[in-house]
């Protein structure tokens, strides 16, 4: 008896929580979920008095809906059925209606319990509980900020943009002078090729937001910006600060890197809505204010957190903040 009152106040208190259908039928009936997760999803369920499928554990039992209300009616009802034959009737799917006393007897072997079937007063309080928690939802729901569709279009657009000017395979890279980790190489690479051939800060306006402008990297030049790289004192002896440029191995690639994702974040500038109706002037003042944070924004891609590391395509180009830093 006392796992009778147990198991009821655990029903009780599951009543709030059952999954939302037909309310009618929720009220009047007191399905419970599978105990301890025993059953896999995947397994077709049978009901126990029938055969037919199951629609989950009523009144303490796997049962179909049919057998469901059968139970709950004849309960309520306190019918007393006979059977016309000898009291053993097999009990399957199609003749479930033919002898109701041997399928109210199959209910009760396999466990269905009248004391599961709630009350009027019960069902009345589990509908306005269940229509209560519908009020809530649909109260939630229309309190969530809604995106309109224009600005679900300027959503695509960006994420297209970003798409066509991101390339998650870094295959340029090859182009790049050559990363080099160590001093012995840093002249050499200081008169490496480079795909480095604007320099965005005397760029003149009109071509640099042309239709053209960026869309294809011309053949590999010195850039001029790199071209005192390597500077020995006798050529600044007029210098305050004479600086050594030898352990700056990584500057040409990381310049070229740079350089280049610039004139990615150009050409998906580009592609901003109302961005090219802008002036130039204009124009040029918002990339030099965002481009390096646009940059960062990108690169988060290739960030690995666990060894914080930047890795682009594969372990050539792999960075660590020591590569910049130093």
């Amino acid at each position: 008896m006392s796992q009778l009152q147990g198991s009821w106040e655990m029903h009780q208190q599951s009543v709030a929580y059952l999954p939302d259908t037909d309310v009618e039928a929720m009220a009047a009936s007191t399905s419970l979920p599978d105990p301890a997760g025993e059953f896999d999803r995947n397994v077709p369920r049978i009901c126990g008095v029938c055969g037919d499928r199951a629609t989950g554990f009523h009144f303490n039992a796997m049962t179909c809906e049919g057998c469901k209300g059968f139970f709950r009616r004849s309960m309520k009802r306190k019918a007393m059925f006979t059977c016309p034959f000898n009291s053993d009737c097999k009990i399957t799917k199609d003749n479930r209606r033919h002898c109701q006393a041997c399928r109210l007897k199959r209910c009760v072997d396999i466990g269905m319990m009248k004391e599961f079937i709630l009350t009027d007063e019960e069902v009345q309080r589990k509908r306005e509980m269940i229509l209560k928690r519908k009020e809530e939802e649909a109260l939630k729901e229309s309190l969530k900020p809604k995106l309109s569709e224009e600005q679900q279009k300027v959503i695509d657009i960006l994420l297209e943009a970003h798409h066509k000017t991101y390339d998650p395979t870094y295959s340029d890279f090859t182009k790049f002078r050559p990363p080099m980790r160590s001093s012995a190489s840093s002249r050499g690479a200081a008169r490496s090729s480079s795909i480095l051939t604007q320099d965005l800060s005397s760029e003149d306006s009109t071509d640099l937001f042309g239709s053209d402008a960026f869309s294809t990297f011309p053949e590999p030049v010195e850039p001029q910006m790199f071209s005192n790289l390597v500077l020995s004192e006798e050529n600044d002896e007029s210098s305050s600060m004479n600086i050594d440029f030898s352990h700056l191995s990584m500057l040409p690639h990381l310049a070229d890197l740079v350089s280049y994702s610039i004139q990615k974040v150009i050409g998906f500038a580009k592609m901003i809505p109302g961005f090219r109706d802008l002036t130039a002037e204009d124009q040029i003042a918002l990339l030099k204010s965002s481009a390096i944070e646009v940059i960062m924004l990108r690169s988060n891609q290739s960030f690995t957190l666990e060894d914080m590391s930047w890795t682009c395509g594969s372990n050539d180009f792999k960075y660590r903040v020591s590569d910049v830093t130093q």
